[in-house]
């Protein structure tokens, strides 16, 4: 450990205690280690500070807690030019832009969850994968009718495996229109499987980075 933390204090680039193939970075305003599904990666690019929410685009990398609190400390700590070694341009949205992207990366594991099968809509649709499948989540648009709401959450309340079972309603239906390839999507389930899987942790990553902490915000569990 001690040899990771030495290479930390060298550089605060990609640092993390594995390497680059590692699942562990440090985050420069913590100045802990945590699995980079609780972080958000930051590159230098030609017009400034870039998030590199999908943790692909080239060059080195700032790894910082998936929170709007940590980036403000950030920007206000000035990590961004300690970290780089020179001065970089911070955007003044650079909070709006990172969750921008955030939603865009959820929305983008969202339709490759609807492609592979495993996200169907409508109510009927819902109705009868509550009733017969493995859920893992249950997704109403911001703007869903409380009615329907009710009907679904009766329906999902009588499974045994509620608790496990994620509420969603973080987006709104054009959102989920586009994500699914279908119009006026209001009611989606979420089937187990890998897609679903990347899906949930890019929505708890958004989730973590508008509240503090993931499951708060528009995330829950069948009210009682």
């Amino acid at each position: 450990m001690l040899a990771a933390q030495d290479t930390m204090q060298e550089s605060e680039l990609d640092a993390g205690p594995h390497g680059g193939a590692g699942t562990e970075r440090f985050c420069v305003v913590t100045r802990a280690v945590k699995p980079v599904d609780e972080l958000i990666r930051f590159v230098a690019g030609p017009d400034g500070v870039v998030p590199d929410v999908k943790r692909k685009l080239p060059g080195r990398g700032l790894w910082i807690t998936a929170s709007r609190k940590a980036l403000a400390d950030a920007v206000a700590r000035k990590a961004f030019a300690r970290g780089f070694k020179r001065d970089v341009r911070v955007p003044a949205d650079l909070a709006a832009l990172t969750e921008r992207l955030l939603v865009q990366s959820a929305l983008d594991a969202l339709a490759i969850a609807g492609k592979a099968g495993l996200a169907p809509a409508g109510f009927a649709k819902v109705e009868a994968a509550l009733m017969r499948d493995r859920v893992v989540a249950l997704l109403h648009a911001s703007e869903a009718a409380a009615d329907g709401v009710k009907k679904l959450t009766g329906v999902l309340k009588s499974r045994p495996d509620v608790d496990r079972i994620t509420v969603i309603r973080a987006f709104d239906s054009a959102q989920l229109d586009l994500a699914l390839g279908r119009a006026n999507v209001v009611h989606a389930a979420l089937l187990a499987g890998p897609p679903s899987d990347t899906f949930l942790a890019r929505f708890q990553r958004l989730e973590r980075f508008r509240t503090g902490n993931s499951g708060e915000g528009g995330a829950s569990r069948a009210p009682n």
